[in-house]
């Protein structure tokens, strides 16, 4: 089940899914090594098999034949909560049976109510079902039987996060890097909402810990590169953001930030090259068409600027601030004062509030 959530970032670098698969090899671990310290009856031996081969089978991605595995061992061994555990994750990671998983997460807690791990598996299909206190009860009673369980804080900060409880998102994520100081993922969450409180000192700390302990972290440098933008350390926010599409090429606010940063520096030719990378990117991207045809302008490439300019209004008709780009370089780059006041009447209609531009088309006569 891959619970990845869609925030501001790429949400590649959050998904509950992964930190899933973790747990579930080392459920398997733990319960072979409780079934093999059985030594019992036939039964036992037999209910074993059915669940070690569930197990494999489950590795390979053969989740219906896991599933039919599973419950032949639950069959043979009703009281087998580790069984019911596994079959749970089977319902939820490969056949999307959320309530079904839930139901086996429910019976193994039963039949062993110190199973953090199925309180914790139970609390993210409550997230994924959409009930957010569910999910709060069963995280926190995972947490209440192993107060270090790394998952299970990353999953409950997360969770507050998505409910915009941002002081207790940030204290999650702080407990879990007390108890692991190097989790990356904890690093950025923490760092973007400190972030967004204003605390951009508390913010930085963090991200640079991150990128010292993995420089190819695309995220934390665009959000390095942000923050230095907003405090007007340009020359940093740069470096951040040409760091930023070293580690990820297809990053496509990062060129188009580095490319805005470019033109205002008179870079045009660069500027140029990023605006392009993001159209290619991103072929609808409407203000990297804006800025390039701003270059394009600058650079006297008047007709590729026209171009970029129209691109801009076909994708965004209605954006006010392209019409009055257009009506510029109609006005002083191609001396045409008759389609400059056409476009700045478009302007105006959009809601653009430019004095000079009021003036000139208030003073033209009917």
């Amino acid at each position: 089940m891959n619970l990845a959530h869609g925030l501001r970032y790429g949400t590649e670098i959050r998904g509950v899914g992964n930190v899933r698969n973790r747990v579930v090899l080392t459920i398997a671990v733990v319960a072979l090594g409780i079934l093999l310290a059985g030594g019992a009856s036939s039964a036992a031996d037999e209910a074993k098999k059915y669940y070690n081969q569930g197990m494999q089978q489950v590795s390979q991605g053969k989740y219906e034949a896991a599933a039919e595995s599973l419950r032949k061992a639950i069959e043979i061994r009703p009281k087998f909560p580790e069984a019911y555990h596994l079959l749970g994750i089977v319902y939820a990671n490969g056949q999307r049976r959320l309530s079904d998983a839930a139901d086996a997460f429910k019976k193994a807690i039963e039949l062993n109510p110190s199973f953090a791990e199925a309180f914790y598996n139970l609390g993210l299909v409550y997230q994924v079902q959409g009930k957010p206190v569910e999910a709060e009860q069963e995280l926190k009673k995972a947490l209440a039987i192993h107060p270090k369980y790394e998952e299970a804080l990353f999953a409950l900060a997360q969770l507050y996060e998505r409910q915009q409880v941002s002081g207790s998102a940030a204290a999650s994520y702080a407990q879990l890097l007390a108890l692991r100081p190097d989790h990356q993922e904890a690093l950025y969450a923490l760092g973007y909402l400190y972030e967004s409180q204003g605390k951009s000192q508390e913010a930085k700390d963090l991200l640079m810990r991150l990128v010292k302990l993995k420089p190819d972290h695309a995220d934390a440098h665009y959000l390095l590169g942000t923050m230095a933008e907003k405090s007007n350390n340009l020359a940093e926010a740069e470096q951040a953001y040409k760091k930023a599409v070293a580690a990820r090429p297809d990053f496509v606010d990062a060129h188009y930030n580095l490319g805005f940063l470019l033109k205002s520096k008179g870079e045009l030719e660069p500027a140029a090259q990023e605006f392009r990378t993001t159209i290619k990117l991103k072929p609808d991207y409407a203000d990297a068409y804006m800025n390039l045809g701003v270059v394009y302008a600058l650079q006297h490439k008047f007709s590729e600027a026209e171009q970029a300019y129209e691109e801009t209004i076909r994708l965004r008709p209605k954006m006010a601030e392209a019409y009055y780009n257009l009506g510029v370089f109609y006005e002083f780059h191609m001396r045409d004062t008759t389609r400059a006041l056409v476009t700045y009447k478009k302007y105006l209609e959009l809601g653009g509030t430019d004095e000079r531009v009021q003036r000139i088309v208030r003073e033209v006569k009917p």
